[in-house]
C-alpha cells in the first residue's frame, strides 16, 4: 500500500497489496489501518533521505545528528537520556552521535556536578552557528514537502499525527 492518488483511487502496488493479504488468515485484515502505518512510514523514510541529501548532507549530518543538533539548539543543553527519548534513539546512539558531533565542534559533553552518572550534552558557539545558517534551508525545505495541503490541511494532519504520538507515546 502505498499513497493515494488524487481521485483517492487505489494505486496498482495497493490492490496487489490487498490481493496478497486478504489471502493469508488474519481474524480482521483492517485495510485502512494499513495504509495510515505504510503511509507514515513511506512519508517518513521520504523526507528524511530527501533532508538528508538536499540539505544535510552539506554539514555531513543525518537526520538523527541533525534532530539531537536541533534539540541542542533550543535547549542549549539536555542531558542524554532526554535526547535519546526526543530523538527517539538509544542511550548509545545519542553517545555515537555525540562523539561525531564533539570531533565537528558543534557540541560537548559535561557531567552534573551533583551526579556524576549524569552527562548532559551542551551546543558549542560554533553549533549555535551552524544551526542558525542550517534551519532556514531546512525550513525551506519543510514548507516544500507539505506545500501541496493546504493550511487547513496541515493543521488537520498535525493534530491527527499528535494523537497518534501521545496514545502510542512515541
Amino acid at each position: 500500500m502505498h499513497s493515494f492518488n488524487e481521485e483517492g483511487e487505489l494505486l496498482p502496488e495497493e490492490i496487489d497489496t490487498i490481493n496478497r493479504l486478504t489471502q493469508i488468515p488474519i481474524e480482521s485484515l483492517n485495510l485502512d489501518a494499513i495504509a495510515v502505518v505504510t503511509n507514515l512510514y513511506r512519508v517518513a523514510q521520504g523526507l528524511k533521505n530527501k533532508m538528508e541529501q538536499e540539505v544535510l548532507s552539506e554539514y555531513g549530518l543525518s537526520w538523527t545528528a541533525f534532530s539531537m543538533l536541533y534539540d541542542l539548539w533550543i535547549w542549549e543543553s539536555v542531558e542524554t537520556k532526554k535526547l535519546a527519548e526526543s530523538s527517539a534513539v538509544s542511550k548509545a546512539t545519542v553517545s555515537n552521535i555525540t562523539k561525531t558531533l564533539e570531533r565537528k565542534e558543534l557540541c560537548y559533553r559535561k557531567t552534573d556536578n551533583r551526579d556524576r552518572r549524569i552527562t548532559y550534552v551542551a551546543l558549542t558557539e560554533k553549533g549555535r552557528q551552524v544551526m542558525e545558517t542550517l534551519y532556514p534551508r531546512f525550513h525551506k525545505g519543510e514548507v516544500t514537502i507539505v506545500s501541496s495541503l493546504s493550511v487547513e490541511e496541515q493543521i488537520k494532519m498535525t493534530r491527527l499525527l499528535r494523537t497518534i504520538i501521545r496514545d502510542n507515546r512515541f
